[in-house]
C-alpha cells in the first residue's frame, strides 16, 4: 500500500489516503471513523480497518486533482544516521564508524512534495543535498531486538537530509544540529510504501540529481549499519512512537566532497529517487 497525505484545491486541511494507480482514496470520506491524518490513524491502530476498506474497492479521485503533502507530519522524532554508506565514507577517506552515529532534526523541518527548501542565503552559503531512505515507525517500540525490528516498521519513503555544511562543520562547535535543522531542511515523500511491498529495504537503488544532472547513485545494500540493528540500538535508550522517522544515511556524491565543491542555490531543482518508492521533487528558493 502507498499512503499519502494531500489537500484539495478548495480546502487546506491535510487528509490521508492511499494511492491506487493514478488515483487516491480519501479514507475519511469512505469511513468517517478514520482520522484525517496518518499520524492519528497510526495512533488509533486503524491499519486493519484500512485493509478492509481497500478490499472493498472504494471510490477514489484522480491524483491530479489534489496536492500531495508530506506523507506524515507531527511526529515525535526525526532521527538521522551519519556516515552510514560505505561509498560516502570512502569519498571522505574515513573508516566507517563502529556504531551508528545518530543525530536529529526537528519535526518542524519536515516538508512535502512541491514544497520548497528555503535558504537563508545571508546566513549560509554551503547548503548540500543528501538523498536518503526513510524508515517510518508504525507502532510504539521500546527495547526491540534486531530480529523483531521489522514488526515495528510501517514502511519507507524518500527524503533529503538538507545540510548547511558551514554550520554543520565550522560554526557550531562541531555539533550538527544547527546545520541540519534549519527551516524546511527535511523534505520527505511522495508516498510511504508499506513493508509488504518492500520485503527487503536493503537492496534498493537510490539516486539524486540536481537540475537533471546525476549527483548520487548507489544501492541501499551499501548501508554500513543495517536497519534492524539501528532500531535495536535506538530503542535500547529511547522509545520510538508511531510516525517517528529515521533517515538512514546518504551515499557518496554529496556536493561538499566534489571537486570543486558544489552547493545548492535558489532556483535549483532536486530529484530524489528510490526504487519501488518513487521520486521526490524539491525546489530550492530563497527564504
Amino acid at each position: 500500500m502507498k499512503f499519502a497525505q494531500f489537500t484539495y484545491s478548495n480546502n487546506c486541511e491535510v487528509r490521508v489516503g492511499y494511492v491506487e494507480g493514478e488515483n487516491i482514496v480519501d479514507l475519511n470520506k469512505v469511513d468517517c471513523s478514520i482520522p484525517t491524518t496518518l499520524l492519528q490513524l497510526l495512533k488509533n491502530g486503524d491499519l486493519e480497518k484500512v485493509k478492509r476498506i481497500k478490499a472493498s474497492n472504494p471510490p477514489s479521485v484522480p491524483l491530479s486533482s489534489v496536492k500531495l503533502a508530506a506523507p506524515i507530519l507531527g511526529m515525535d522524532k526525526v532521527l538521522c544516521i551519519g556516515l552510514n554508506y560505505q561509498d560516502h565514507c570512502e569519498e571522505q577517506k574515513l573508516t566507517p564508524p563502529a556504531v551508528p552515529m545518530i543525530f536529529n532534526k526537528f519535526p518542524s523541518t519536515v516538508i512535502g512534495p512541491g514544497d520548497a527548501v528555503r535558504l537563508r542565503t545571508d546566513m549560509t552559503t554551503k547548503v548540500d543535498w543528501e538523498v536518503e531512505l526513510v524508515v517510518v515507525i508504525g507502532k510504539t517500540a521500546s527495547n526491540v531486538k534486531a530480529a523483531n525490528a521489522y514488526d515495528y516498521i510501517l514502511g519507507y519513503t524518500v527524503s533529503q537530509d538538507i545540510s548547511a555544511r558551514d554550520w554543520q562543520k565550522e560554526r557550531n562547535g562541531g555539533q550538527f544540529l544547527l546545520g541540519k535543522a534549519m527551516d524546511t531542511f527535511c523534505p520527505i515523500g511522495p508516498y510511504i510504501v508499506t513493508t509488504d511491498e518492500i520485503p527487503d529495504p536493503q537492496v534498493l537503488d537510490i539516486k539524486c540529481s540536481v537540475n537533471n544532472v546525476l549527483k548520487q547513485t548507489s544501492n541501499t545494500r551499501n548501508l554500513v549499519h543495517k536497519i534492524p540493528n539501528v532500531i535495536e540500538r535506538l530503542t535500547s535508550v529511547m522509545t520510538l512512537y508511531p510516525g517517528d522517522i529515521l533517515l538512514t544515511g546518504t551515499p557518496g556524491g554529496v556536493g561538499m566532497y566534489r571537486s570543486p565543491p558544489e552547493y545548492l542555490k535558489p532556483g535549483d531543482v532536486i530529484h530524489s529517487e528510490i526504487q519501488n518508492i518513487g521520486v521526490l521533487e524539491t525546489k530550492v528558493a530563497k527564504f
